[in-house]
């Protein structure tokens, strides 16, 4: 899981449907500072079924870090893993010594109201990120015909192509027909359908460690959700790097740096 090293540890949490191979190059820029690890996926675990507000995605990442460290660690998530690295310093503090998210807005205040009443009325499917996800297409004939799928959409092309590389290399796996997604749709449909919706306390709580956000300027993501909450709980430890919704795979080094920063800015011991 991670090797006993002088640096300071980071677990990084991935974003919903790409597996943590799939940041090998971000992670390689952070382990000039960092002792980095993660859970290569989230959520296909089913002593940790996906629900509504994802309680034993985080119960899943608490988990982790109980087994594998003696220490509180800097926890840093992306998207999906953003959101369980809060909901993971707000339940056990204990556990971490700061937060870094990445693109991961808090949905609070009136948005969060609707998507409650959304997901209770059964409209949420309407308006998620699902409607496309269980759609997807899932099998290819070999890696190389997938790569080339992948390639010619315009939310990966921007991609290094090492790092378009790394996902499909960590993200596929063998099926009868060719190779296929490891990282279900109906898992990462249910993912973006179990949004929790009560992250405003949190926001309003504020956490009992540090806690920054680096974001890209171009992040659909972070404009409809809106970032009013997600500054309100890290205050000046907010920053955006020119980029989308997928940062470290679309820029890994100046992310990698931003979080480095980031985590500097933390002030905490034993820090490069």
């Amino acid at each position: 899981m991670h090797s006993q090293t002088s640096k300071p540890i980071l677990h990084f949490a991935h974003a919903n449907s790409f597996p943590a191979g799939t940041y090998r190059v971000f992670f390689q820029h952070l382990s000039e500072y960092y002792d980095v690890s993660s859970l290569e996926m989230h959520g296909h675990n089913p002593a940790y079924p996906v629900t509504d507000g994802w309680p034993f995605l985080v119960q899943e990442l608490i988990d982790t870090l109980v087994r594998n460290y003696q220490q509180p660690v800097i926890l840093a998530g992306h998207s999906l893993g953003g959101i369980l690295a809060f909901m993971v310093a707000d339940l056990r503090p204990d556990l971490v010594r700061c937060v870094v998210v990445l693109d991961s807005p808090l949905v609070a205040g009136w948005k969060a109201v609707f998507l409650q009443v959304f997901k209770k009325l059964g409209l949420d499917r309407k308006f998620s990120p699902a409607r496309f996800s269980e759609k997807r297409r899932f099998i290819w004939a070999d890696a190389e015909e997938a790569y080339q799928h992948f390639s010619s959409k315009e939310m990966f092309a921007i991609w290094p192509p090492e790092v378009l590389r790394d996902y499909i290399h960590a993200g596929l796996q063998p099926h009868p027909q060719g190779v296929c997604l490891r990282f279900t749709r109906e898992v990462e449909s249910q993912i973006y359908l179990c949004l929790p919706h009560h992250l405003g306390s949190i926001a309003r709580r504020g956490l009992k460690v540090p806690v920054g956000f680096v974001g890209g300027t171009e992040s659909v993501e972070c404009r409809q959700a809106g970032l009013a909450a997600t500054k309100k709980l890290v205050g000046r430890h907010f920053v955006k790097i020119q980029g989308g919704h997928l940062i470290p795979m679309e820029v890994p080094m100046q992310t990698a740096q931003a979080v480095h920063e980031m985590i500097r800015s933390f002030n905490l011991k034993d820090l490069p």
